[in-house]
């Protein structure tokens, strides 16, 4: 009986790996969390940090959204970027180190989660006039858009192709998939405590 159960188990976990890593499920899966993939312009820009420094340098997963951001600072559409979130002063010398003005940077680091950079950002914003768009990483976009507009700021979606990226390669996908399972697992404790 538990020879039979454990066969079964690690054939589940062996198609499911084959799965991830032989067909676009994670891309398809990340796609429907980024939603569009436009790059909308506007005149601030709320860039949402994704971890700590590490060692005092950017962190990587951080380092997809910062690019992405430097990459809307050059349309020269922005006047502002507001990074939120406690992750160091890595993401904001990275950017500044990438020709983005420092008087144009404005740093909000108290939150340290989610729901939080909604709340501290919808305090911070409302000095600031003209269209607000949110940057963050493609598996993320879905939860924190719907978190800011909780908080009642209306933004328009600009995602960083992060498990994208990843998936593009075989090798990439079954780690993508797993930010993808936690990510969904956080959708709904958000949904539950009502936060989105």
């Amino acid at each position: 009986m538990l020879a039979r159960s454990l066969g079964r188990l690690f054939m589940a976990i062996g198609f499911v790996t084959l799965l991830v890593i032989l067909t676009p499920l994670v891309s398809w899966w990340a796609e429907a969390y980024a939603g569009s993939l436009d790059q909308p312009g506007g005149d601030v820009l709320i860039l949402l940090s994704a971890a700590g420094d590490d060692h005092g340098a950017i962190a990587y997963s951080s380092y997809w959204r910062a690019r992405q951001a430097v990459v809307a600072w050059q349309t020269g559409q922005f006047r502002t970027i507001i990074l939120s979130g406690d992750s160091g002063p890595g993401i904001l010398n990275f950017l500044a180190a990438s020709g983005i003005p420092r008087a144009s940077l404005v740093s909000e680091t108290h939150s340290t989660s989610t729901h939080e950079n909604a709340v501290e950002t919808a305090r911070l914003v409302q000095g600031f006039p003209g269209k607000k768009v949110l940057l963050t990483s493609d598996f993320h976009m879905y939860r924190a858009l719907r978190a800011f507009r909780k908080q009642g700021v209306e933004v328009a979606p600009m995602v960083a192709p992060d498990v994208l990226h990843s998936s593009e390669n075989w090798y990439g996908r079954f780690p993508a998939f797993q930010t993808m399972l936690v990510e969904t697992v956080k959708i709904a404790y958000y949904r539950l405590r009502g936060w989105i």
